[in-house]
């Protein structure tokens, strides 16, 4: 089994969505025009309804602000995407089970009896921790404003 399997296994498809939908709202709100749903949910490939719900989380834990009626939708404040980090996307929609979880995904993976990659793994999840924190959505959008990195291909 390779590093990249067990990596891929972390976040879960809702907390993909929700970091790519975070991002693609604090990179294209500008001028108070929000962003709508359906464009968000086109932009992210992801069902409507599914955005909907994971949108729904997200301003439930005031990671993104949202408006309803005429001109309503979804936005992020410049002075918020600054302060929100990468771990504040991961924990309102995986909650810490990430860090918890088996890179091989046994259920009682543990110190006392630990799966074939656990020490290795350790190390794994530590930097992505340290990564979490440390990475601000603002840093997210800058490659993306730049034209360095994409949300989609």
């Amino acid at each position: 089994m390779n590093l990249y399997f067990c990596i891929k296994k972390m976040f879960s498809k809702s907390c993909e969505y929700a970091i790519k939908a975070t991002i693609f709202i604090a990179t294209h709100y500008r001028n108070n025009r929000k962003i709508g749903l359906k464009e968000i949910a086109k932009e992210i490939d992801s069902p409507i309804a599914f955005t909907a719900k994971i949108l729904q989380i997200l301003v439930k834990n005031k990671i993104i602000k949202s408006s309803k009626g005429v001109g309503g939708g979804f936005m992020i404040l410049e002075d918020d995407y600054k302060l929100i980090k990468l771990l504040d996307i991961v924990m309102a929609i995986d909650g810490d089970s990430v860090f918890l979880r088996c890179g091989l995904g046994l259920s009682n993976c543990s110190e006392e009896r630990p799966c074939p990659v656990h020490e290795k793994f350790k190390y794994v999840k530590k930097d992505l921790i340290a990564m979490l924190e440390n990475t601000t959505l603002e840093e997210l959008t800058l490659g993306i404003k730049k034209g360095q990195t994409f949300l989609k291909y």
